[in-house]
């Protein structure tokens, strides 16, 4: 397992507990574009140069489009069903649930992701807004999954609510999603038993946390890269969140100033502000 962090001045890899900077440039469309991304990363730790933890970083993409998965986790299911009741479209989100083609749709060009630390936005015409912590997979140019970081898919549940049409402006606008702290590159995806984990911290108080088990979602991670590859092209990769099963209750709201902190073990906390509307 190797550890990719972006930074200003280029790529760190960390290496069992050790920051290494290439000796040779290295980029993260590169890495995406390789056939084989554990091979090239970690010839790149040979000969790379020790280096201090990196400080402030950049979210871990070059030109890589952001998509997402929605109705993968039974609650995620059940939260989209309330919400858009009264606009008559809770039985389409108990159908693809149910369903063996998922519900893929786009989330983000790179100028609209927040970097670690830095603000992501709620939309200036919306009144429930909602952050959604998400195992991110990294997918390289032929569709293969080698990797995955964290993920936030801020979510207009009122607007996606009025109609399920209104979905692309529920999701998708400016610093809409966040992706880090890191890009881990590993043979293998977190097990089941692994915790996606949240807070959101209000004026320095827990206003809400919670917490569930990756193996909770329904449908297998590599099949939600497989259908997102049928009849589309990736040269550059992507990145595809894979869905939420961790909820706010209905009567929360995010407002500006909370900070969203977003964890998994394997790859650290993303840590996120909300800027003003």
């Amino acid at each position: 397992m190797i550890r990719i962090y972006s930074t200003d001045d280029g790529l760190v890899l960390e290496q069992a507990g050790r920051f290494l900077r290439p000796a040779k440039p290295l980029t993260m469309d590169q890495i995406f574009q390789s056939a084989d991304p554990m091979a090239l990363v970690t010839t790149a730790c040979g000969g790379a140069a020790p280096v201090a933890a990196p400080g402030a970083l950049r979210s871990p993409l070059g030109t890589q489009e952001v998509w997402a998965a929605g109705v993968t986790y039974y609650r995620s299911r059940t939260a989209r069903m309330e919400e858009s009741k009264d606009a008559g479209g809770g039985t389409f989100y108990d159908k693809v649930y149910e369903a063996d083609r998922p519900e893929l749709f786009f989330k983000a060009t790179p100028h609209r992701v927040a970097a670690p630390g830095a603000a992501v936005r709620i939309r200036s015409d919306s009144k429930w807004n909602v952050p959604e912590p998400e195992l991110t997979l990294a997918i390289n140019a032929a569709g293969r999954v080698f990797g995955y970081t964290l993920g936030n898919d801020m979510s207009s549940r009122d607007i996606e609510g009025e109609n399920p049409l209104y979905l692309p402006q529920a999701k998708v606008y400016d610093q809409s999603a966040a992706l880090g702290p890191c890009l881990v590159v590993a043979e293998a995806l977190p097990g089941p038993d692994t915790q996606i984990a949240i807070a959101i911290l209000r004026g320095g108080q827990v206003v809400f946390s919670g917490e569930i088990a990756v193996g909770q979602i329904k449908r297998p991670l590599a099949s939600l890269a497989d259908w997102l590859f049928r009849d589309n092209t990736f040269p550059n990769g992507c990145y595809l969140m894979t869905g939420t099963g961790i909820v706010p209750p209905d009567g929360f709201t995010l407002q500006a100033g909370d900070e969203i902190r977003i964890t998994v073990d394997l790859v650290g906390t993303l840590v996120n502000t909300v800027g003003a509307s």
